[in-house]
């Protein structure tokens, strides 16, 4: 019999007590990333980029960012490919290289392996200049953001990625009716120093993602006030509500009065830096006027920037790096208010989980592994083998 789980999940960011045990399946994270790629590769993806893609996206599973994580290969990823929405062998075109910047089009490349490239061709003129930047239109999604900027901090770098939503309207502006602009998510990267998990920070300028809602309704919860909210502003804690067009998702500090122009205003920030400056597709548009406050659109060319800073060009590394481990593990030092829940850090509880499954196993819920069995049926593939299962 497959070995039972007792690792977090969706279910431990949705409220449920940490270490809760919950049923499901244990799956080693290269017997996952392998069955992944293949899925890819049986895309069209050439070899390389399809374990590229994998690895992304089973980043999400591994760190406990599942909303961001497998759900989303027959729900996203797959059909963009079937569509052909994104086009498995496009090579990214580069427009214009001065340097430490560069502007490239994606031309639809899938952006679970379009992205991490982006990154280390901002990394690699990190190396040259200091800095470099990478600035990308005609994109496509790009899966979990801190998975793209852990891969300059994981070479000493701070990195930084701004993606829009492509022409996909979301969330409404403070006071406006029509929906206008993504959940615009950001990621930072830092390394902490030392043994430290990497500093990863990595979130929507909404009050949470799209995927935060659905994996609710998936699990038969309530949300939070604050998440959405109706057509007139009222709060809204069925998620379901969401997909049916009733609600809307609110920014980061919810209404007006609690700092919501804070979180649009980052929003726009993302808007700015992600697709206006690489030409992308626009939330904001006159189209999008006529609508009445549901979501409208879709995430077709995106627009990300991906900026990598060397602080070793600027100042002696090892005194960077000291510094570092000095402000990252101060925080884990700081004494907590409740002895059961330690200080903490963007990317350390991430860096933990991902560290004992790596050991342990993956988490899969049972529909997410019932899923993935049902998909390797329908492509003659290999299914994902649990731990403790049949070979």
């Amino acid at each position: 019999m497959p070995v039972t789980s007792t690792l977090e999940g969706d279910g431990a960011r949705l409220g449920a007590p940490h270490g809760t045990s919950r049923p499901g399946v244990l799956v080693r994270y290269p017997e996952l990333l392998r069955f992944t790629a293949e899925v890819f590769a049986d895309r069209g993806l050439p070899a390389a980029r399809a374990r590229t893609a994998a690895e992304a996206l089973c980043y999400g599973d591994l760190t406990g960012l599942t909303s961001h994580g497998l759900v989303n290969l027959t729900r996203l990823h797959l059909p963009l490919l079937d569509e052909r929405r994104a086009d498995p062998l496009a090579e990214p075109e580069r427009l214009t290289d001065l340097g430490a910047a560069v502007l490239l089009d994606d031309r639809r490349a899938l952006g679970l392996w379009a992205a991490p490239a982006a990154m280390d061709l901002a990394v690699e003129r990190a190396a040259t200049h200091g800095i470099g930047l990478v600035s990308v239109r005609g994109a496509t999604h790009l899966g979990c953001a801190g998975f793209h900027t852990l891969r300059a901090a994981r070479r000493g770098m701070i990195g930084l990625l701004a993606a829009n939503c492509g022409r996909q309207r979301i969330a409404r502006p403070p006071g406006g009716r029509p929906a206008m602009l993504g959940t615009n998510p950001l990621s930072v990267a830092a390394p902490a120093g030392g043994r430290l998990h990497p500093f990863v920070l990595d979130m929507s300028t909404t009050a949470v993602p799209t995927g935060r809602v659905r994996a609710a309704a998936r699990a038969g919860q309530r949300i939070p006030e604050g998440w959405v909210a109706d057509q007139d502003g009222a709060p809204v804690t069925d998620p379901a509500a969401f997909d049916r067009g009733e609600a809307h998702l609110l920014w980061l500090g919810s209404r007006p009065e609690t700092g919501a122009f804070k979180g649009y205003g980052l929003g726009l920030v993302v808007e700015v830096l992600g697709a206006l400056l690489a030409g992308a597709g626009l939330g904001p548009a006159q189209q999008a006027l006529a609508g009445d406050g549901g979501p409208t659109g879709r995430d077709d060319d995106i627009g990300y920037l991906t900026l990598a800073v060397a602080p070793g060009a600027l100042r002696d590394g090892a005194e960077f790096a000291a510094q570092a481990t000095g402000l990252f593990g101060s925080l884990l030092d700081c004494p907590p208010v409740d002895p059961t829940r330690p200080v903490s850090y963007p990317g350390h509880p991430e860096g933990e989980l991902a560290a004992r499954q790596l050991i342990s196993g993956v988490h899969l819920s049972p529909a997410r592994f019932q899923e993935l069995t049902e998909l390797a049926a329908d492509s003659g593939l290999t299914a994902p083998r649990p731990i403790g299962g049949a070979a």
